[in-house]
């Protein structure tokens, strides 16, 4: 019974690996990915499709805000660094699987 129950798991995980290209646990990690990247751009006021520099130009122009010593508070300080890095990383990953399908 189990072990019927483990083939059917991987056929069907298979099958969404074929269909999507992903298998089924990607996917659900990058629904959460996807959240934190929307949280992130929202904070800092930039659109999906912005570049490196306009990145790091909202978040400087954040932090001026939220900055302890204008009266903000450490947490908002490290809220506006998370966003900056989430968005960072995900130019990164986009730019390194740019290059390889152009290789």
């Amino acid at each position: 019974m189990i072990l019927k129950l483990l083939e059917l798991a991987l056929l069907a995980s298979l099958a969404v690996r074929l269909l999507t290209g992903k298998w089924p646990w990607e996917l659900f990690r990058s629904d959460a990915r996807s959240v934190a990247e929307q949280r992130a751009r929202n904070l800092l006021g930039v659109a999906p499709a912005a570049g490196r520099d306009e990145i790091v130009d909202a978040h400087r122009k954040l932090i001026a805000r939220v900055h302890p010593d204008r009266g903000g508070t450490s947490e908002a300080v490290h809220e506006a660094n998370a966003a900056r890095d989430i968005l960072l990383a995900r130019l990164g990953e986009k730019s390194r699987s740019a290059t390889s399908r152009g290789a």
